[in-house]
């Protein structure tokens, strides 16, 4: 039977040999490799700093403390997202807004953000969800007419472009995750991007206990810095990045172009806007001939991995539910029930990607 994980890390003897390095070296925090991987980064995403970080959740949270959102105070985010996006404004005591999802390229909804101010409204949070740009142009002019904070979640979104420019430096802050599922990892990391030299300043104290210089605390902070080990592999990561990702862009050219059942809808890329695939999302509609749960064990029979992302909309977990109307992101909730994600990973060779289609093709 062909095995065909939903996601597969792609490590080589580059990525062993600087992580044996690192460990030989004695010196496993954080030190010369994470300002390395910080530098380098930032020279990729165009901006002017960049703040390595132990995960993508911390990167959200020190973004919003850095930009002072605290208790009282709103923010909006997509309902259709994971978990991370609202629970970072949980964490600083703020209120998540969930504003709903373009039906078509499942990203947040400007006029749904526009509606959604209030004279609360402090930031948006827009997501680069499974890869694909949100409109920035658009979020961005609602955020200047009311003078919010607006944070890029691109945490499946490295090396995304919107209009020939990377994710990352549009808004005030990017935060990515080095998960290790994403399009580059570290096993666990993030960043936070930036080109406000204050902001950058405010980072690097929360990151690190609030520390100004050695046993001098001006603010509270959080042990939220990465290891000289994860910068190891980010390093080696960053510079096969965009192979990685020419490969995940070739496999879902595959699939648009060899799936063809009814009722099964492929990603849109919208105009302007470079894909990068962290996944691969199809709709069913009720067209479709299985229903999701059926069509679920059936490639998982066939070899074939997997998986919903995300199966229940923000605004209806039972960490928000009770304090929000469920019924108020109509897309985000359909969206929920009939999304699908297929392996697109980097690892995929043209038989696997073959078999693939052939499975899914068998279903009509």
């Amino acid at each position: 039977m062909v095995q065909i994980p939903i996601a597969r890390p792609v490590l080589g003897q580059e990525e062993i040999s600087a992580v044996t390095e690192v460990l030989e070296s004695g010196m496993l925090a954080a030190g010369e490799r994470v300002e390395q991987f910080e530098k380098n980064f930032a020279e990729y995403c165009g901006t002017t700093h960049a703040v390595a970080i132990n995960n993508g959740t911390a990167a959200l949270h020190a973004a919003l403390l850095a930009a002072d959102i605290g208790y009282g105070d709103e923010v909006i985010v997509p309902a259709f997202s994971f978990i991370a996006t609202a629970s970072a404004v949980s964490m600083c005591g703020a209120r998540p807004v969930f504003a709903d999802v373009d039906a078509t390229t499942y990203t947040i909804n400007p006029d749904q953000v526009r509606e959604r101010v209030t004279p609360k409204t402090r930031a948006v949070i827009g997501v680069h969800l499974f890869g694909q740009p949100f409109d920035i142009p658009a979020v961005q002019k609602v955020c200047e007419d009311h003078k919010l904070t607006l944070i890029e979640d691109a945490a499946q979104a490295h090396g995304a472009l919107c209009n020939g420019d990377k994710t990352g430096g549009f808004g005030h802050f990017g935060c990515f995750s080095f998960y290790a599922t994403k399009n580059m990892i570290t096993g666990e990391g993030g960043m936070v991007t930036t080109s406000e030299k204050a902001y950058n300043e405010r980072l690097r104290l929360i990151i690190n206990h609030g520390q100004s210089e050695k046993y001098l605390h001006t603010r509270l902070g959080y042990n939220y810095r990465m290891t000289d080990i994860a910068a190891a592999l980010g390093l080696v990561q960053l510079r096969k990045l965009d192979k990685f990702n020419i490969r995940r862009r070739k496999n879902a050219e595959y699939y648009n172009s060899h799936l063809s059942v009814k009722g099964l809808v492929t990603p849109v890329t919208a105009p302007g806007m470079h894909h990068v695939y962290h996944q691969y999302v199809v709709r069913l509609t009720p067209e479709f001939p299985l229903s999701r749960a059926e069509f679920i064990e059936y490639l998982t029979a066939k070899g074939i991995g997997c998986a919903v992302h995300y199966p229940i909309p923000i605004q209806r977990q039972p960490l928000y539910a009770l304090a929000n109307d469920t019924d108020s992101c109509p897309v985000s909730t359909q969206l929920s029930s009939s999304v699908l994600s297929l392996p697109v990973h980097p690892h995929l060779d043209s038989k696997e990607l073959a078999y693939i289609c052939d499975t899914i093709n068998k279903v009509n």
